[in-house]
């Protein structure tokens, strides 16, 4: 069933897990989420960023997304994940996404407020709920770059403050991760995410999750992590299982016989991170 992302939000802050936001490209990549889902019984969060939307159409994304959720057992949230322009967050809202993320990330902090505030206007009242970020996370994803030098660690202070003057239903933090492929282990910053949590009781939500260890995840979560994207994992295991297949079977030209296993690598790795996320069985 397709749900607002509040909902989910606000079921993982009060039991104490987070949900996983995976990202959809194409059929098989929702159908592995989605299965993945069901067998451990989870919530979900799918999502589509502006490369995805760029790539599949929004018109594909939605009605896939919908259709999916609409069959589903568990309940599922459609989100825009790092919208970036105001006029994008109202195309989602009218095709039907039940959340929404505007990255305000790299406006100063007045501007950030400002967009978000403007976002939610639109959003609530259509029973979608909104994610903020504050802070910028390093690495790249689809269109969007942060340098190394350009990454900053979000204040608590600031952290606080936007919650409370934006209402926004969850918060992207940066303490550490970045997009894409980690070069190496990931350090995450404990002791701000803690402050952040102390300070502000905003569901909290770590983008470029994929490489993070089993054990920093874990130790994040009780700090009121509620939601946590994968991208970049699911990615690498499609394309392993593809690689694998035309190495192993050249002559094979049935897309059902090639992207068949990646689909099932793909929901091996979402079938862990639910179970290491707490999601499994909360559905």
């Amino acid at each position: 069933m397709l749900v607002s992302g509040k909902e989910l939000f606000q079921a993982a802050k009060k039991g104490g897990y987070a949900v996983g936001a995976f990202n959809l490209n194409n059929m098989e990549i929702l159908q592995a989420i989605i299965e993945a889902a069901e067998e451990e019984n989870s919530p979900v969060f799918i999502q589509a960023s502006q490369g995805g939307i760029k790539y599949a159409g929004i018109e594909y994304i939605a009605g896939m997304a919908k259709v999916a959720a609409e069959k589903a057992k568990v309940p599922i949230a459609l989100n825009l994940d790092h919208g970036t322009s105001f006029t994008q967050v109202v195309q989602c809202v009218r095709h039907g996404f039940s959340a929404v993320m505007i990255d305000g990330s790299k406006l100063p902090f007045e501007e950030n407020i400002a967009i978000t505030q403007k976002v939610i206007e639109v959003a609530h009242p259509n029973n979608v709920s909104v994610e903020a970020e504050l802070g910028k996370i390093g690495g790249v994803e689809d269109d969007i770059k942060v340098s190394e030098r350009d990454a900053t660690f979000t204040d608590p202070d600031e952290a606080a403050e936007f919650a409370e003057r934006t209402g926004c239903d969850a918060l992207a933090i940066a303490i550490g991760t970045a997009h894409g492929v980690y070069k190496g282990e990931p350090r995450l910053d404990f002791d701000r995410l803690a402050e952040i949590s102390k300070r502000t009781d905003v569901p909290l939500v770590l983008h470029g999750a994929s490489g993070v260890s089993d054990e920093a995840i874990r130790k994040a979560v009780p700090f009121g992590i509620c939601k946590i994207n994968i991208d970049t994992e699911l990615r690498v295991a499609f394309a392993k299982a593809v690689r694998k297949v035309v190495a192993e079977q050249p002559d094979e030209y049935d897309p059902r016989k090639i992207l068949g296993p990646a689909k099932e690598a793909m929901k091996e790795v979402a079938r862990a991170k639910m179970r290491l996320f707490g999601s499994a069985g909360k559905a």
